[in-house]
């Protein structure tokens, strides 16, 4: 550091009680040439600050994500999103976890219609398996349902990419093992109808559809 910036860095180490990690990233942000200021906060630990110290080197909006009520990771999102010209404000809320924010993005990203799976009672893991209908062209709305958890999400997702009789088994009544032995006697090409009951054990329906397939 030069002069004028050494007496900047001792301006705001002096003023602010700073770990040395955070005293890391301001030496590099007035390396940078950025306005340190912005994210000189002792309540931003030393991963915040570098997410803030990055959006402003990279030129985007940091007043979307500069607050100490957002993680580092859900800085990251959001900085991430913005270097991408993508709409941040979809899911720049506490309210998403990190990972959230995530398959949110990637939706964006991939300009999918990510208004299906904006309910941030669904976990990330519900969201993913939405996602993933999405991006592969399938009727994702059929199974992006909070009674579904995310393992009966992905026997709904696998039937439709098969192109099989979802409708039979996308259920909440059905556990995921039960959907599963649904499935695969419906891609084995057997009649399901014999086991098609909720109250049918997953055992029970394994058994009943091994025999129909036996017999086909």
């Amino acid at each position: 550091m030069n002069k004028e910036q050494k007496e900047l860095y001792n301006e705001i180490i002096n003023k602010y009680l700073l770990d040395e990690l955070q005293k890391e990233q301001i030496e590099l942000g007035i390396i940078e040439g950025i306005n340190v200021f912005i994210y000189s906060n002792p309540e931003f630990n030393n991963k915040q600050m570098k997410e803030i110290r990055l959006g402003l080197k990279n030129k985007v909006n940091t007043d979307l994500f500069a607050k100490p009520c957002f993680s580092w990771q859900q800085m990251w999102q959001i900085r991430e999103g913005l270097e991408k010209d993508l709409n941040v404000e979809i899911y720049a809320d506490t309210q998403y976890k990190w990972e959230q924010m995530f398959h949110i993005r990637e939706g964006l990203k991939n300009k999918l219609d990510v208004s299906i799976y904006l309910n941030p009672n669904f976990n990330y893991s519900q969201m993913r398996e939405i996602l993933f209908g999405l991006k592969s062209n399938l009727n994702a709305q059929l199974y992006a349902k909070l009674e579904f958890d995310e393992s009966q999400m992905y026997c709904i997702r696998e039937g439709l990419k098969q192109g099989l009789n979802v409708s039979l088994y996308a259920k909440p009544e059905f556990t995921w093992g039960q959907m599963e032995e649904i499935r695969i006697g419906l891609l084995h090409g057997i009649d399901v109808t014999p086991y098609l009951n909720p109250g049918i054990k997953v055992e029970e329906m394994e058994r009943i559809r091994e025999s129909l397939e036996s017999k086909k």
